[in-house]
């Protein structure tokens, strides 16, 4: 059996298995083509992380949050661009993605003024500001949802549902 890390300043890829009760050794067998060596590479930062192994250890851990924290947080071109998801519960995914399209009826009108001329003028710059503030918080709203449809999927709570009515599709 594999010793328990006392290592501060974990990655998250350590701290997901080690809260999945995996020692590098049993992670190394749900992940196709990984060693314990690998994963300990990745872990301690020894080896540049590929998109396809976060892909990898996401399915193997069930934990579909890590891609998108690799592509918020350490993908060169994501960094930056891809805004950092965090699981949330359902009531409030809901509420904040009712608020936002409740709040985005109201710049509707504003939106149509502002493009009718194709142009953004200086003086429309801070209303269309708004605007893109709010379609951002929206998106992410939008996003959070996915994800916690993602985590129920891969964790099995869905599949039931699923196949019940196929009202939800994982393919």
């Amino acid at each position: 059996m594999g010793r328990k890390s006392i290592k501060e300043n974990k990655s998250i890829y350590q701290t997901t298995r080690e809260e999945l009760g995996l020692t590098r050794e049993k992670a190394a067998e749900l992940i196709p083509g990984f060693s314990a060596e690998r994963i300990e590479k990745i872990e301690n930062d020894r080896v540049q992380i590929r998109p396809e192994d976060v892909r990898l250890m996401a399915e193997a851990y069930r934990m579909p949050g890590l891609c998108n924290y690799y592509c918020s947080q350490e993908c060169p071109i994501g960094k930056g661009r891809t805004p950092r998801v965090e699981s949330k519960e359902l009531v409030q995914i809901v509420v904040e993605t009712l608020n936002g399209l409740r709040r985005l009826n109201q710049y509707r009108d504003r939106l149509l003024e502002i493009a009718e001329d194709g142009e953004v003028s200086r003086d429309e710059y801070e209303d269309f500001g708004e605007i893109r503030d709010e379609l951002d918080r929206l998106q992410l709203a939008v996003s959070t949802l996915q994800l916690w449809i993602e985590e129920r999927l891969a964790q099995g709570e869905l599949e039931e549902a699923a196949s019940e009515d196929g009202s939800l599709n994982q393919g």
